[in-house]
């Protein structure tokens, strides 16, 4: 006999022994207990179905813990009845249905005790330069900034009417191209427009957004008009009431002309009508998940967009078609009626061509809302025309000498120096960030356990390793004590971040270094995303994990396309960040730049 097979025979009669002997310890116990005895901890009556020290071994697997032959089998002989049962709530005669607006009891607070975050005082003031003589030409319009078109709505130069009819006509136009809309809003819009200019024509200016066309990423509910999360299992979803966002827009003033694409259940750019495509490289995607409000601002088929965050939505889609993309502080804009993918990670914010832009929409959407347990009042201090001489900037030297950094990186941090900034050299623990993600991972399959239970998921149109179909599948079988540990882990890099920010008033990255990306989106931290160059690809970029049977398109002569740098705020000070990146998109002297053929 081999030395492996009576290894084997040996182990598996200690293991059988083992049960034999658990089970006859069970069974001795009796759950009679007499009155007044406290409840004990596997007492209960057997339920679920039978698993035996092999269930064990094989999960030790997935989980990557390590457990005795001796462990297994007592784990084995009393799982029934001591854990099997908490899943009734799921799958016992006493089943409770979650409602999907359920928010977890507890929630991410990303202010550390004692400390005092963000600005003191609420102070908006706008550029007041002269927009300069309305255009001549239709796509001179759609092109021009929130901030241009908002004066020229004011002086009456323009009408909204006029101003929706063209993004009305640039959408039906363009969009066979980009795949961006997924509900052209066109009713709601013409009548928004009409009761817009009649307002201002009898002295009702409401400010800088009445009157202005807006996409909705189709993750925001509206009222009477379908709200589908770019995903064949809600295509037919019409919610009875508008989330808290496009109320505050339609209070605004400003025109909803169009739902736009997300990828399906918000991760990456593929949802049921096809793939959103870049305008500046058509044979490439625009990223995502806000695929559409990015594809859209580009193009100029809307004045802005917005989009939504969760771990890169805003960021990677805004650097990948050239525009400027604010991702608030969590808890800033209340996400109430905003499909939910992550409770504490979850950020709605603007997408628009132009850095002010982004700030006059983030005053008109921020502020809480009892819907979002996690929105809470907040204090926006912003001056267009306040200098930034002495901010300090920090930087990381290490990754702009790295990839994803460009030459466009490396320009920006001599940018920093020329507008009168002070660059300074930063560093973070080299610590596996991305183990956070386990938080996202859980906190996703929970909020579509029912979709991946019942199997809706097979239906989205990514079915590959890395779609949310198999990764919430896989999160199934994640540990609920990683889970609390990297909870704790994520108060660790907070306390981090905190440290940096004692040093710097905000940061400059490589858009898309994984590191940053991750760790800011976890810690609640507001990043501002805007154009500073261009760079020249030889090869179509995804968001998708490569596939040897479908390769990227190569191109024999490199393509010119945007490239995009982010800075990293301190909480809840979005006014600063955008000082700032205002300064520095004057000075890059890009952002006016069309992509061809738009």
């Amino acid at each position: 006999m081999s030395k492996s097979r009576r290894q084997f025979l040996t182990q598996t009669s200690l293991s059988l022994l083992a049960v034999a002997t658990a089970y006859r310890s069970y069974a001795q116990q009796s759950s009679d207990l007499p009155p007044g005895a406290p409840s004990a901890f596997g007492t209960a009556p057997p339920v679920g179905p039978q698993v035996s020290p092999s269930t064990f071994a094989e999960a030790e697997k997935l989980v990557q813990v390590e457990l005795t032959a001796a462990e297994r089998a007592m784990a084995a002989a009393s799982w029934r009845k001591t854990m099997a049962g908490l899943y009734e709530r799921r799958t016992g005669p006493r089943k409770v249905t979650l409602e999907s607006t359920l928010a977890p009891a507890s929630r991410w607070d990303p202010v550390l005790p004692g400390s005092n975050t963000g600005p003191g005082r609420d102070e908006f003031i706008r550029t007041n330069a002269d927009p300069g003589p309305l255009p001549v030409r239709d796509e001179d319009i759609a092109f021009s900034s929130v901030t241009q078109l908002s004066r020229w709505i004011e002086q009456r130069k323009l009408t909204s009417d006029r101003l929706t009819r063209i993004y009305l006509k640039r959408l039906e136009q363009f969009d066979p191209k980009l795949h961006c809309v997924i509900t052209l809003t066109r009713e709601l819009a013409l009548a928004q427009a009409k009761k817009a200019d009649e307002e201002i024509a009898a002295g009702n200016y409401r400010g800088p957004l009445h009157g202005i066309p807006w996409g909705a990423k189709d993750l925001l509910d509206t009222a009477g008009i379908p709200t589908t999360y770019g995903a064949e299992p809600f295509r037919n979803r019409v919610p009875a009431a508008d989330a808290v966002v496009v109320k505050r827009l339609h209070e605004a003033g400003a025109v909803l002309v169009a739902k736009l694409s997300l990828g399906a259940l918000a991760l990456n750019d593929i949802w049921f009508g096809g793939q959103t495509m870049n305008p500046w490289l058509l044979e490439e995607a625009s990223s995502g998940s806000s695929a559409g409000p990015a594809a859209a601002t580009a193009a100029g088929l809307v004045a802005f967009a917005i989009g939504s965050e969760t771990g890169g939505s805003i960021v990677s889609p805004s650097m990948r078609c050239g525009i400027t993309g604010l991702r608030p502080t969590y808890g800033r804009v209340a996400r109430t009626g905003a499909m939910t993918l992550c409770w504490s990670l979850d950020k709605l914010g603007p997408m628009t061509r132009h850095v002010e832009d982004a700030m006059l929409v983030l005053r008109a959407i921020s502020g809480p809302d009892t819907g979002d347990l996690a929105s809470v009042p907040s204090k926006l201090d912003f001056d267009a025309s306040a200098s930034v001489q002495g901010l300090r900037v920090g930087y990381f030297p290490r990754w702009m000498s790295q990839n994803p950094a460009t030459a466009v990186d490396r320009a920006a941090v001599e940018t920093v120096k020329k507008v009168g900034m002070i660059p300074v050299e930063v560093s973070i623990p080299d610590w596996p960030y991305d183990s956070l993600n386990l938080i996202l991972f859980a906190e996703g399959a929970a909020a579509f356990e029912e979709l991946t239970l019942n199997g809706g998921l097979n239906q989205l149109k990514a079915q590959v390793p890395d779609a949310w179909p198999n990764i919430f599948r896989e999160s199934r079988f994640l540990s609920a004590v990683d889970f609390v540990q990297a909870d704790r882990f994520r108060r660790k890099v907070a306390e981090e971040m905190a440290r940096v920010f004692s040093e710097v008033d905000l940061l400059l990255v490589p858009s898309l270094r994984d590191e940053m990306l991750t760790l800011t989106n976890f810690t609640g931290h507001p990043s501002l995303t805007l154009r500073a160059g261009f760079v020249e690809v030889s090869k179509a970029r995804s968001d998708w994990a490569p596939d040897p049977n479908n390769p990227m398109p190569t191109f024999s002569s490199p393509r010119r396309v945007p490239h995009g740098v982010t800075l990293i705020g301190r909480l809840f000070d979005e006014g600063k960040l955008a000082r700032a990146g205002i300064a520095l998109e004057r000075s890059f002297n890009v952002a006016d730049q069309r992509p061809p053929g738009f």
